[in-house]
């Protein structure tokens, strides 16, 4: 497998655009999940289950870049916290850091020619790695009341929301691709 980089600029105005439609779904996607949760009795565990903040941000990342999905990864949490008290004022500098990472790494390997589904895989392996040191930093060094056996717990409950990503971020980057060479 061969990993060569190519370069195609976005404009300032596609990032900015990008960095939007990211924050902007970021923010929509979750509340949508939630009143779907509420209504069939899940309440916001579906949310935690479907991880529904992280598909537009690793998608964004593959999309436009690494400056535009790191900024929306970055705001997105607190937006939504400021809009709706979601995430956790306790989870969200944690939800902050992996978003942030989410979107800066896929968009580091937006042009490197390996699969996308791979390009996926290493953002949420980024992510969920800086979020469980920010979370073990927090833990031990500052005495944050966010334990560290949450990290191994919103993995095992996020594991649907994990594949979703896996399977539904590369079939979008490949139509999207494919109706770009048409």
């Amino acid at each position: 497998m061969e990993m060569t980089i190519t370069r195609k600029k976005l404009s300032v105005k596609a990032q900015a655009t990008g960095t939007l439609i990211a924050l902007i779904s970021a923010v929509a996607l979750p509340q949508l999940v939630h009143v779907i949760g509420k209504a069939s009795g899940i309440d916001t565990s579906l949310g935690e289950i479907l991880l529904p903040m992280h598909l537009p941000i690793i998608l964004m990342g593959l999309l436009t870049g690494p400056f535009s999905a790191g900024i929306a990864g970055l705001l997105s949490p607190l937006v939504s916290f400021l809009l709706t008290d979601m995430p956790s004022s306790v989870m969200l500098p944690f939800m902050m850091i992996e978003l942030c990472i989410y979107g800066l790494c896929a968009g580091l390997l937006k042009d490197v020619k390996i699969p996308a589904i791979t390009k996926v895989l290493i953002a949420q392996i980024a992510g969920r790695l800086l979020k469980a040191g920010a979370i073990t930093i927090g833990f031990y060094a500052f005495e944050t009341s966010v334990n560290a056996s949450v990290i191994l717990t919103s993995i095992i409950t996020g594991l649907v929301g994990i594949i979703l990503q896996l399977v539904i971020i590369p079939l979008v980057v490949f139509k999207l691709k494919e109706a770009d060479n048409e």
